[in-house]
């Protein structure tokens, strides 16, 4: 029985342990530090879970190194001393992979065809930590767990407790891992170039050995039984997943609303049955069924039975022959379960198919007219407006299922944010009651609407404010479907303006509107400007109102 013993020198059992009186910290120390920004762990401290004793030593022989080193100094006209920075191991070598190929050999028992079978694996090597990862390569329809053998892990070399290292690997050498014997026969060329720097000189690469049991399936084996006459076994081998590919034109014109509809016909060669699937168009009314005819044999001559066929199941003792590669030739039409096919062409897999096995068979593609849509080629006409909304919005509906608002010229909004051209206008009407009102027609150029704002005038009978909302006014004489709209270049002085059945006539405008057209007075006709500065001319030689936002000029008496 052996005993645990603390550091007083006592056994580890209750009533023999004491408490340190002279410890004053009780916090967990941290076990990491930081070197130029990298996390490394810290180097223990005397009497913080080291023996004092051998920290003195550490320190005594740490101390005795340093007065024997010799520095190596380079001097500079500076006189000082350059340093690369520090990076630890597992920066510097991140994904940094040495990369072996090899083999080993696997006894197998009770088996009178083969002795052993030569595996191959790929041993890789990571840098960083100085683990290892052995893996399989896959191989298809082998029937034997292939992939991951040795998990990522530092292999055990010896009973000692060491490890593999990148120096103890070589080529032509055997590595023996739990019990197994890995031979190395050749690397990479980083690798090897990766040895090569560090020193170490590699063997010469070796061959890798062939299996025997992979070898031998290559070679025929001698028949001992009297083949057959077809060999389903080397067929269902040497075709599978090989299908032939036409391209067909179903004539289901003789039935109710039938019409011309394309098919693709698939022979499966490993088998030798054949699928028919019909292609879907988009909105073409009819249900998208994913095949028109299931994979099957189709059989091609029957032989005469007493019984109606329709009653029962075809068998092959019923069927002379089914329909084989060489009945599929382009530009013939075939009936198939009832129905008539027009091959007129096929995928390149299916060329090639025939260029070798049938080089007499000509395979060329016949032109087939293409459908017209005449839905497509029909210009789209828009219904005629019906007043409600404004014409964009109403147009939405036209284009769209689920109609979108109308796009802005989010530009023009941008630059034209805040501008408002005012004019001052009265109401042209017959009623003499209408003679004293008057109007402020502010037109903005951010979306090129107009409003309209009556001020109030006392003892007058009628309420001031806003007389016309935002909205953009048309044109006299425009149509609905082509309305032209009123623009600055239509505001003259004097101008007769016509707004949903109301004429209004302007008599002033701010200095603003002045300014803003002679900006842009190459879209502006020059009678406008005329009218405009004749009229501000005039109001400010007789210092009169106005001149600012909202004034409003009376005209002057004839």
């Amino acid at each position: 029985m052996s005993w645990h013993w603390n550091s007083h020198g006592l056994p580890f059992l209750p009533g023999y342990t004491f408490r340190d009186v002279t410890k004053s910290a009780f916090h967990r120390p941290q076990t990491l530090g930081y070197n130029n920004g990298y996390a490394l762990p810290r180097r223990p401290i005397a009497g913080i879970g080291q023996d004092p004793l051998l920290s003195e030593q550490l320190i005594q022989q740490e101390m005795s190194e340093l007065a024997f080193e010799t520095p190596d100094i380079t001097y500079s006209s500076s006189d000082e001393s350059l340093s690369e920075d520090f990076i630890p191991a597992h920066v510097a070598l991140d994904k940094k992979v040495l990369r072996f190929y090899a083999y080993f050999e696997e006894d197998i028992l009770y088996s009178p065809e083969e002795v052993y079978r030569v595996r191959p694996v790929v041993i890789y090597y990571y840098l960083e930590d100085d683990s290892m990862y052995i893996y399989e390569p896959l191989v298809e329809n082998s029937g034997i767990p292939q992939g991951k053998r040795i998990k990522r892990q530092r292999l055990p070399k010896n009973e000692h407790g060491e490890h593999y290292q990148w120096k103890d690997l070589n080529l032509g050498m055997d590595l023996e891992m739990f019990g197994v014997k890995y031979r190395i026969t050749q690397c990479d060329a980083f690798t090897k170039e990766f040895m090569e720097r560090e020193g170490i000189v590699l063997n010469d690469p070796e061959p890798m050995p062939a299996d025997p049991y992979s070898k031998r399936r290559k070679i025929p084996q001698p028949y001992y039984k009297t083949p057959s006459e077809f060999d389903r076994m080397h067929q269902f081998l040497t075709m599978d997943r090989k299908v032939l590919r036409f391209f067909a034109l179903w004539d289901d014109t003789d039935s109710v609303c039938g019409a011309t509809k394309p098919v693709t016909i698939h022979y499966y060669l490993v088998d030798d049955t054949v699928e028919i699937r019909e292609i879907h168009e988009p909105n073409s009314g009819r249900d998208p069924f994913p095949v028109l005819m299931r994979r099957q044999r189709l059989p091609k001559i029957f032989k005469p039975q007493p019984f109606p066929s329709c009653v029962l199941e075809v068998s092959k003792h019923e069927v002379d022959e089914y329909y084989s590669p060489k009945d599929f030739q382009l530009g013939h039409t075939m009936k198939l379960m009832g129905r008539r096919f027009l091959l007129y062409d096929c995928d390149r897999f299916t060329k090639e198919y025939f260029q070798k096995n049938h080089p007499d068979m000509e395979i060329k593609p016949t032109d087939v007219p293409k459908k017209v849509d005449m839905l497509q080629n029909r210009k789209k006409e828009f219904p005629p407006y019906n007043g409600f909304g404004s014409l964009e919005d109403s147009l939405q509906n036209c284009l769209s299922l689920i109609p979108e608002p109308p796009k802005k010229n989010v530009l023009k909004m941008l630059e034209n944010d805040h501008k408002v051209l005012r004019y001052s206008a009265r109401l042209d009407s017959q009623n003499p009651k209408d003679e004293g009102r008057h109007f402020i027609l502010s037109y903005f150029l951010s979306n090129d609407m107009v409003s309209i704002f009556e001020k109030s005038t006392r003892n007058s009978g009628i309420i001031g404010g806003k007389f016309l909302e935002k909205t953009r006014i048309p044109k006299p004489g425009s149509t609905v479907q082509n309305p032209e709209f009123y623009s600055p270049a239509d505001f003259a002085i004097g101008a007769n303006i016509e707004v949903f059945s109301h004429r209004f006539v302007l008599t002033n405008a701010d200095h603003y509107v002045l300014t803003y057209l002679e900006a842009n007075s190459s879209q502006i006709p020059s009678q406008t400007l005329d009218s405009l500065r004749q009229k501000l001319s005039v109001g400010t030689a007789n210092n009169q109102p106005g001149e600012q936002y909202g004034d409003e000029v009376p005209e002057p008496s004839s």
